[in-house]
């Protein structure tokens, strides 16, 4: 498909938790191969401080992280992205920006660990969990031979990924 990094955007809401603990964690696993940003239809202006505290608890990209609109990636002139993948049903559901670059989509819907209530141990195991299923799907997506498979085939794997259910 392409002889540079590829570009990927996670979606949701917010980007405050699920698409931020995406992005990190795809910088870090496909790094040299991708080059991942995140962005919300409606972002609430700050990353939600446990999705930071998790990440550098684990070891994880923080720096340039921010809570942002995907008005920031749409329309000419944007990054042509190659994959984009919504992590929030809301977002999912919302009618999206034209795309530069013609992007396979998929979404793949995690829990919003942000809407947690409760105690600061259950909230931050809400966020352990949506990081390890996140985790888990960029690993069996970077697992792909995306170099040497078809792009609808590629969109199949892609949409399969998103229907896993990842361990607690």
């Amino acid at each position: 498909m392409s002889d540079r990094p590829y570009n990927m955007l996670f979606l949701c809401t917010g980007n405050s938790a699920r698409s931020i603990l995406a992005e990190s964690i795809m910088n870090k696993l496909g790094e040299g191969k991708f080059h991942a940003f995140s962005a919300g239809s409606r972002p609430n202006g700050k990353v939600n401080p446990l999705a930071l505290d998790l990440l550098k608890q684990l070891d994880f990209p923080t720096e340039g992280l921010r809570s942002k609109s995907w008005d920031e990636f749409a329309g000419p002139g944007g990054i042509p992205f190659d994959f984009i993948i919504t992590v929030c049903d809301n977002a999912a559901g919302e009618t999206c920006p034209v795309w530069p670059g013609m992007p396979i989509t998929a979404h793949w819907g995690i829990p919003d660990p942000a809407a947690v209530k409760g105690t600061e141990p259950e909230r931050k195991a809400a966020f352990t969990q949506a990081f390890k299923a996140l985790d888990g799907r960029i690993r069996r997506f970077l697992s792909l031979p995306i170099a040497s498979i078809d792009q609808i085939c590629i969109k199949e794997r892609m949409d399969a990924i998103g229907k896993t259910h990842d361990a607690s």
